[in-house]
C-alpha cells in the first residue's frame, strides 16, 4: 500500500502550493502529475494518485484552486464554472511547473516525468506536452465538450500540432456533434506533430465514460501502458 500525504511548497508569490502526493512503497520508476478534474482534488483524483503510486510511480498532484483556499468543489454546475473563470492560464502553468520541481528535487529526471489530467486537467495536460519538456502525457477528457468556447478549441487544437512528447487523449462519446467534431480536430493535430500519439474514444460512453465500467478498466490500462513505454 502506498502512502499518501499532502505537503506544502512556498511560492516566490508568498502564497502556498499544497500537493497531495502518492509514494510508492518499492523503487520508484519515475514521476507522474496529475491535473485535477474540474472540481478540484476530488476522492476520484487521490484514488488515482494512490494507483499510480501503487504501480511504482511517485505521484504528485497539484490543488490548482489554492489561491482561493479550496481543495474541493461541493457546490454546483454555476460555482464550478465561477471558479475555472477565475483560473490564470500562466499560473496553472506554473503550479504545474513547481509539481515537476518537486519531482525534480526527489531525483526524477525529465524523461522519467509524466503528465496526467482528467477533464479541466486533461486540457491543461495538453497544453503542458506543447510547452515543457518531459517523457509522455495523457490527457482523460478534457474542456472540448458541448458548449466549449471556440478559441478553446482552437488553442487545444494548436497544442496538439505542437507536441513535445508523446501523447494519449481518452474521451468518451458524449452524442455531441460537436464535442465529435472537436475530438477529431484534436485527433488530426495531434498527427501531424512529430510525436507518437494515440486517441482512444469510448462509444455510446458518455463524456464521463468512467462510469462504465469496462470503459474505465480499459482506459486505466491504457494509460498505465502509455507511461511504461515511454518513461524509462
Amino acid at each position: 500500500m502506498s502512502d499518501i500525504r499532502t505537503e506544502t511548497v512556498p511560492l516566490v508569490d508568498g502564497s502556498s502550493l499544497r500537493l497531495t502526493v502518492g509514494e510508492p512503497e518499492g523503487a520508484v520508476r519515475g514521476g507522474i502529475v496529475v491535473l485535477h478534474e474540474a472540481r478540484g482534488v476530488t476522492d476520484a483524483v487521490r484514488d488515482l494518485v494512490n494507483g499510480l503510486a501503487d504501480d511504482g510511480w511517485l505521484a504528485v498532484a497539484p490543488h490548482l484552486y489554492h489561491r482561493d483556499g479550496a481543495d474541493e468543489l461541493d457546490g454546483d454546475e454555476a460555482a464550478v464554472r465561477e471558479q475555472l473563470e477565475r483560473l490564470d492560464s500562466d499560473q496553472v502553468l506554473a503550479d504545474t511547473d513547481t509539481a515537476f520541481g518537486w519531482l525534480g528535487d526527489h531525483d526524477i529526471d525529465a524523461d522519467r516525468m509524466g503528465v496526467i489530467g482528467f477533464d479541466l486537467g486533461g486540457s491543461v495536460a495538453l497544453v503542458v506536452a506543447a510547452k515543457r519538456t518531459l517523457g509522455a502525457a495523457v490527457s482523460v477528457g478534457d474542456m472540448s465538450g458541448p458548449g466549449a468556447p471556440s478559441e478553446r478549441i482552437t488553442a487545444l487544437v494548436a497544442a496538439a500540432q505542437g507536441l513535445t512528447c508523446p501523447w494519449l487523449g481518452i474521451y468518451g462519446d458524449a452524442g455531441d456533434a460537436d464535442a465529435d467534431a472537436a475530438i477529431g480536430r484534436l485527433q488530426e493535430a495531434a498527427a501531424k506533430s512529430e510525436m507518437v500519439t494515440d486517441v482512444v474514444v469510448y462509444p455510446q460512453s458518455g463524456h464521463r465514460f468512467d462510469v462504465d465500467s469496462d470503459a474505465a478498466a480499459d482506459a486505466w490500462e491504457r494509460t498505465l501502458n502509455w507511461f511504461d513505454s515511454h518513461l524509462r
